[in-house]
């Protein structure tokens, strides 16, 4: 595996480049990191697949952005586009989690022309939809005055099933151990919210592409809520949605299913 550190306008965002094949760029969720899209799995580079994945500025060994509010998602999809010509990727299979599907629908609408296929993983933007503000607002502040226990103690388990919360903590403990500026993460969850990658649903009929669209069903992940993933499926054409059986774990958090999902678009888009 080979490790690059692409600059962007003076934010150093971290690249990892595994494997040989017609290239799948991984783009990861808010307060996440690189490896927590295909959770570590090595499926996609098994199946003959060279696989890019980078932390968003501010977010794991990335460097944070210029200012405390240059996170939105101009700034995301730039970033995109600067690690595909720091790679010389002309065109790439792109899949992404939350803020890392919306970066990928503002980078297709913006570029359509180097978006070879898309996997657009629980996706939880929808114009007029309420970003609850207040909510991000609070896990900012718990992450910047109590580091990972501030964060985890504003984190509204209450509203995870009981019988995923065990494992939601841990993961998020885990994901935000990895962080080299929790401050620049801070940023990044008042920041991001309050930036809109497109304006109108509508305008995701301009992706012309193969696309698979992952979502979660509510009772599991009720911040990324299914009826978003159903309108991002019907507003793309040809797109196909993918959802879990009722009383297993959503598709997003297995990494293995997740990669078969990603490998069956990049086959789409190689013909």
């Amino acid at each position: 595996m080979a490790e690059h550190e692409i600059d962007r306008d003076g934010t150093a965002l971290s690249v990892s480049d595994d494997g040989e094949g017609p290239p799948v760029v991984l783009l990861h969720g808010l307060t996440a990191t690189r490896r927590y899209v295909v959770m570590g799995s090595k499926a996609l580079e098994r199946g003959g697949h060279r696989v890019v994945a980078y932390d968003a500025r501010g977010h794991g060994r990335s460097s944070p952005a210029p200012d405390a509010t240059a996170y939105g998602y101009d700034a995301l999809a730039a970033d995109l586009l600067a690690v595909l010509d720091g790679l010389g990727i002309t065109r790439a299979t792109l899949a992404g989690a939350s803020m890392g599907a919306h970066t990928i629908a503002a980078f297709a609408l913006a570029h359509p022309e180097r978006v070879a296929g898309a996997c657009l993983v629980t996706p939880a933007f929808a114009p007029g939809r309420d970003p609850g503000l207040a909510h991000w607002d609070l896990l900012a502040e718990g992450l910047r005055s109590g580091g990972v226990d501030g964060f985890v103690a504003a984190y509204p388990f209450a509203q995870v099933p009981e019988a995923w919360r065990e494992t939601v903590e841990k993961v998020v403990r885990q994901r935000l151990a990895q962080h080299r500026h929790p401050d620049a993460v801070a940023d990044a969850l008042q920041a991001v919210p309050r930036s809109n990658p497109f304006g109108a649903l509508t305008q995701l009929s301009q992706i012309d592409a193969p696309v698979a669209v992952v979502a979660s069903r509510d009772e599991a992940d009720p911040g990324h809520p299914l009826e978003v993933g159903r309108a991002w499926t019907d507003a793309i054409p040809g797109a196909v949605l993918h959802v879990e059986e009722d009383g297993r774990s959503p598709l997003a958090w297995q990494g293995g299913q997740l990669s078969r999902i990603i490998a069956d678009v990049a086959a789409a888009a190689t013909g």
